[in-house]
């Protein structure tokens, strides 16, 4: 009605890729097909009981039924300092150091909305997770990208990586005030070394920018690979904060409870906007998530378990469908470049063909950034004959594009 009143921030924002996948999804269920869905990072697994029953109990005293608290309740925020502490013999104030979010992406929209004047610049390596993209764009920031490169087991080059930062940081202006990282990987899997979080560190203080970090999947790693933390870099409370969710880990993942530790300057914005903007999770919540990171850690192993097997599973039954896919480390999802015979499709156009010819569906690489064109991620939320009867689909749907190929 009123064609004059327009959204500007709206139309920084590209059409969400997924939706076209998630559209066709949702036909075809209508429509009565079985989907397989690997498309999105949703943990299929209950919540261990313990965390339940806590949020039961707690949610049956009346006096957690008011207003919380936004930056998180002091329990939960000495618990978050003690996880740092017993996995990274890192020392964080839980009263300035760290906040509760509600999930990640609460968290980022209103970090990068109190960090971001108009017009500043953030690197975000390409692919990424939108909301380490688009959270700075949302804010009235601009964002540079570059590929990231990795080996056949999913490790990062990490020389190479600095090139790279370096040269943006030569060709940019005005001058990046923001690094953004997120290893394990969304949605590649890559994964890095401590030298890495050193470098970036030392990189960091030279040309004085902040670090944001995202570990979420820190937790979910295999064969020996340990997560590092940049919280456990001496100096990098002055330059760092880092993000972790209960979403992966515990399978939490609709109870949206995250968290930010770090640099005080960074910590006290997004503290204060939080103040502004939000009366804190509900309490109850907030306990139970209290009780997941002090409690007894072995369903986080068995979470852990439960990925890795999957994995292996899916990678032998696809392998045998004619997909060869190679294992990473760490996460819950499978990177998979595209089979030769399907590349000429791009990742979008393969992804919906195998969702309404294969009932298949996983996110398109292209909806990461323009770096994740010819790779799909598989998210590993199905069973293992769920992953079998899929596979048997995908041989036959590959079948009709390697014939065209022999002819």
């Amino acid at each position: 009605m009123f064609d004059e009143i327009q959204f500007d921030k709206m139309k920084r924002l590209p059409k969400y890729v997924f939706a076209e996948v998630n559209d066709l999804k949702m036909a075809e269920r209508r429509a009565g097909a079985d989907v397989i869905d690997f498309s999105m990072g949703n943990p299929d697994g209950d919540t261990p009981e313990h965390i339940r029953e806590k949020l039961v109990e707690s949610a049956q005293k009346t006096k957690t039924h008011g207003y919380s608290t936004s930056k998180g309740i002091p329990k939960l925020l000495m618990a978050i300092s003690d996880w740092y502490q017993r996995r990274y013999d890192c020392d964080l104030d839980p009263m300035t150091e760290c906040v509760a979010t509600m999930g990640s992406k609460e968290g980022y929209a209103h970090l990068t909305y109190a960090i971001t004047n108009p017009g500043d610049t953030a690197v975000v390596p390409d692919p990424t997770y939108p909301i380490h993209e688009y959270s700075f764009i949302l804010a009235g920031g601009n964002v540079v990208k570059f590929g990231i490169e990795f080996d056949e087991h999913f490790r990062l080059n990490e020389d190479q990586f600095f090139k790279d930062l370096d040269r943006v940081f030569k060709e940019t202006s005005p001058k990046p005030k923001y690094v953004l990282v997120n290893f394990p990987h969304n949605p590649t899997t890559v994964t890095v070394t401590q030298e890495f979080y050193v470098r970036l560190v030392a990189m960091a203080k030279e040309k004085r920018f902040y670090v944001i970090s995202d570990i979420a999947y820190g937790d979910i790693t295999f064969d020996g690979y340990v997560t590092p933390s940049i919280m456990s870099v001496p100096g990098a409370k002055d330059v760092a904060v880092e993000s972790f969710t209960l979403s992966k880990s515990y399978n939490m993942a609709g109870w949206r409870v995250g968290f930010f530790v770090g640099n005080k300057k960074l910590i006290g914005a997004l503290q204060k906007i939080k103040s502004w903007l939000d009366y804190g999770m509900f309490t109850p919540i907030q306990v139970a998530a209290t009780v997941a990171l002090n409690g007894d850690q072995q369903c986080v192993r068995d979470i852990t378990a439960k990925y890795d097997h999957r994995q292996e599973v899916l990678l032998e039954a696809f392998e045998r469908a004619g997909w060869k896919i190679n294992k990473n480390e760490a996460s819950m999802f499978v990177w998979a470049k595209l089979p030769e015979c399907v590349e000429h499709l791009g990742s979008l156009e393969f992804s919906k063909r195998l969702l309404t010819e294969a009932g298949v569906a996983v996110a398109p690489g292209i909806g990461f950034g323009a770096y994740g064109e010819n790779y799909v991620r598989i998210a590993l939320i199905e069973n293992d004959n769920r992953i079998r009867q899929a596979a048997r689909n995908i041989k036959d749907f590959l079948k009709q594009f390697q014939e065209e190929e022999n002819k």
